[in-house]
């Protein structure tokens, strides 16, 4: 996998969820900054096994 997409939509209870389009990956925060923490996170504990997994990540809102 080359590149992995999320898509960011405001979270219904404050804050933002985050999905994956190409995996079965999901995160939320209440900020833009801990969001991308939580994918960094979520991306490496989904390909945990997998050392080559895509470091690209794009963030569309």
């Amino acid at each position: 996998m080359s590149e992995i997409i999320f898509l960011v939509e405001d979270d219904e209870d404050g804050g933002f969820i985050a999905k994956a389009l190409s995996a079965s990956i999901y995160t939320q925060a209440d900020t833009i900054e801990e969001l991308r923490v939580n994918i960094k996170d979520a991306v490496s504990c989904h390909f945990e096994n997998n050392t080559n997994h895509s470091k690209l990540v794009h963030l569309y809102f």
